[in-house]
């Protein structure tokens, strides 16, 4: 079942994928694959990310990607996992620095962001291992070389 996503680029289109490619990415999350949610997403610059990543996170750089968790009403038809912030300029630049590319790191921090949305964390190693892992799991299954390699 095909995500409900909202997406808004701020940025442009140069670079940033398609809707197509996003609601692909978020539905090969397991658990996710028969259930009606929403997502929103929105792609900003770097002063933008940095505005978002300095109010809510009280750091003062832009952030590849934020994630918003929300709770829905308890009867929603399609309940709101959160909001995503991904900031295109940081996703260029990290995936060259890394020598990834860059649609392949478009789709780690999308599914990064969403495991967030669905309360996973990384505080922990423990809790880093385990994401990790299952983004490893995702990634594969979508034709994706492990990102942390």
């Amino acid at each position: 079942m095909k995500p409900l996503l909202y997406l808004r680029n701020e940025t442009g289109r140069r670079g940033v994928p398609q809707r197509a490619s996003f609601e692909r990415w978020i539905a090969a999350i397991p658990g996710l694959r028969r259930r009606r949610f929403e997502v929103n997403i929105l792609v900003v610059g770097t002063a933008q990310g940095r505005r978002f990543n300095r109010q809510f996170r009280h750091k003062d750089y832009a952030s590849n990607v934020l994630s918003f968790a929300c709770e829905s009403l308890p009867r929603a038809k399609n309940p709101l996992l959160g909001d995503l912030v991904i900031c295109a300029p940081v996703v260029a630049r990290e995936a060259a620095e890394q020598g990834k590319r860059p649609r392949d790191h478009w789709a780690h921090l999308t599914i990064h962001g969403v495991l967030h949305l669905l309360g996973h964390d990384h505080q922990t190693a423990a809790e880093a291992n385990r994401m990790e892992a299952l983004e490893i799991r995702i990634l594969a299954g979508l034709g994706i070389g492990d990102p942390y390699a």
